[in-house]
């Protein structure tokens, strides 16, 4: 006799795959702010990566727990069930529908950094974070997913897993936050025109951009959260029944938006933009967050299409006409992308979608607007309060000698690329004791002694002391330091300088438009000699620094007055 199923036995099979299931997808979306941090850090100066980075790790740690505490119970008395914080609840197990929810609301939250970057204070964008995960986007999702308040004509307002809900209402809140601080120093001229001021890092930006895609994948399948209903029958699909078409569609519109942007770009300057590209592929994912489960296969392709084809022209729209400096183009690829995606719903819904809405493709899209207008207007007339009473009281943005010196250093007084000058670091194939180190062995430098013989009888550098200074190409550092150990001169000052000589300007691009480097990163090394001739580290350092290109560099030779070791007290050549 064949073993039965008793119907408890299926309750619990059945619970246990769903929680399972939406623990994955959750802690999938968790490591969306991975993506997050790289992607913006690569967007903003090299000043500022550690800021943004704290503002990330800020964002989950602060806005998590506010929604436990207050944002979960926000929702539910919007929606119309109470005041209830994330603390009460029927059963241990009800927790994992709150940390679903809570992966979204810190979405929404974190992507508002990006485009606040390089001016805001710390404290005004962690309070802010509070009041977003506290009321703000509670009352977007209490009026939609939890209470379902949003509709026209009996069809209700329709967002699947979250395109206008988290993304869009992210994106608005964003370009209300930078309107309201006002752009970066430098980043306008009197006469309105726009300066380029590129990121750091396009290799954190793209990577950034590739660990959001994956997470993504959680993001919108995993919005199908019921793995397996129980009916009469039995055992079938929940939302499982549907959840191949949520994955078809996001990979096609995903794929779509980076092909959008890049032709966009490619049309506007004649050059595929990197940044683009990768920006127009978030762009795609978000157009189709909103209607994965009713599109058909040829509205991804048209929706994720038209998101990544908008971006370059909306942000071009911010950019020059509204003046709004969106550091990490928030808008265009979160806002302005979620907005078209969730109107698009009647154009693009499958047939069987239609068949389950009581109403026709007009009233779908009359109420996609309701929806779209009520959660736009909320985000930003709340936003606009919460920054304009920071800004108010002088709590909004840093003062300009911070912004100018960095937030990382006066936020957080650490420097995220402390290249040169620390003590026995060597990264670049020298080392700071004279040791060269080539194929992994060693090769100590000899020392010429100060009685060495000298066939035309003098002393070398006549008795004095010389200083050589050399303004060279950074990537020569490591050939230079192994010339002059082996020329028996290992000690050396090395320094960051950029500088303007015979080398001719560079053009560049950063999302698509042209910017002029006329100062050129080089590397300046000091190097004072007694008992060495100073012709012999002159010709060390051009042998080792010649690459026979414009921008080699300059060698100076200049007489030193006097000299003294700090810790003997010994004076001239003695000292050196």
């Amino acid at each position: 006799m064949e073993p039965t199923l008793l119907q408890s036995d299926v309750e619990v099979l059945a619970e246990g795959i769903n929680l399972v299931w939406v623990l994955l997808v959750s802690f999938l979306i968790f490591f969306m702010h991975a993506g997050f941090a790289m992607l913006e850090a690569g967007q903003v100066r090299s000043k500022n990566v550690a800021n943004q980075l704290t503002k990330n790790l800020l964002t989950w740690s602060v806005g998590v727990t506010v929604f436990f505490l207050i944002g979960v119970g926000v929702d539910g008395l919007v929606a119309g069930s109470g005041f209830a914080p994330g603390f009460d609840v029927g059963g241990v197990n009800d927790w994992v529908g709150w940390l679903f929810g809570a992966v979204f609301a810190m979405t929404a939250a974190t992507i508002v950094s990006g485009a606040v970057a390089g001016r805001a204070k710390l404290r005004a964008y962690v309070a802010y974070t509070f009041l977003l995960a506290a009321v703000i986007y509670p009352v977007v999702t209490g009026l939609t997913w939890s209470g379902g308040l949003l509709s026209y004509n009996g069809v209700v307002f329709d967002d699947f897993a979250g395109g206008m809900i988290v993304h869009g209402m992210g994106g608005i809140a964003g370009l209300t936050a930078a309107w309201m601080l006002g752009p970066r120093l430098e980043r306008y001229n009197e006469d309105g025109s726009a300066n380029v001021i590129p990121g750091h890092s396009l290799t954190f930006a793209v990577l950034g951009t590739l660990i959001l895609a994956f997470g993504w994948y959680g993001f919108n399948v995993g919005t199908a959260a019921e793995v397996i209903a129980i009916t009469d029958e039995g055992l079938a699909l929940g939302d499982f029944a549907y959840v191949g078409r949520v994955a078809m569609t996001t990979t096609i519109a995903m794929a779509c938006g980076a092909m959008g942007a890049g032709l966009v770009a490619w049309l506007k300057t004649g050059k595929v933009d990197t940044l683009y590209v990768a920006n127009g592929l978030l762009a795609g994912l978000v157009g189709i967050t909103a209607i994965p489960h009713a599109s058909t296969w040829w509205g991804a392709f048209l929706v994720g299409g038209l998101a990544g084809a908008q971006l370059p022209i909306v942000f071009g729209v911010v950019e020059n006409y509204l003046k709004i400096d969106d550091v990490c183009a928030v808008f265009p690829v979160h806002g302005s992308a979620g907005v078209l995606g969730t109107l698009l719903l009647p154009v693009v819904a499958s047939p069987e979608y239609m068949s389950g809405i009581s109403g026709s493709r007009v009233d779908v899209f009359v109420a996609q607007v309701v929806g779209v207008v009520v959660i736009a207007g909320w985000t930003i007339a709340a936003t606009a309060a919460v920054w304009g009473a920071l800004k108010a009281v002088g709590q909004a943005r840093v003062t300009p000698e911070h912004e100018r010196d960095g937030l990382d250093v006066s936020e957080h007084g650490v420097d995220t690329y402390p290249e040169f000058g620390q003590p026995d670091v060597a990264t670049d194939g020298g080392s700071a004791d004279g040791i060269v180190r080539t194929d992994g062995g060693e090769k100590f430098a000899e020392s010429r002694s100060s009685s060495e013989l000298r066939s035309d009888g003098g002393e070398p550098n006549d008795g004095r002391i010389k200083m050589v200074t050399a303004i060279v190409r950074p990537d020569r550092l490591g050939e230079i330091k192994q010339s002059l150990a082996e020329a028996g001169a290992p000690s050396l000052t090395v320094t960051n300088v950029s500088g303007r000589g015979s080398q001719p300007a560079k053009k560049g691009q950063w999302r698509g438009e042209e910017y002029t480097v006329d100062l050129h990163q080089k590397v300046k090394i000091e190097c004072v000699v007694a008992d060495i001739p100073a012709e012999e580290v002159v010709a060390a350092i051009r042998e080792a620094a010649e690459t026979g290109e414009p921008g080699d560099g300059k060698i100076f030779v200049l007489p030193v007055e006097a000299a003294t070791q700090v810790r003997t007290g010994k004076t001239g050549p003695d000292a050196v």
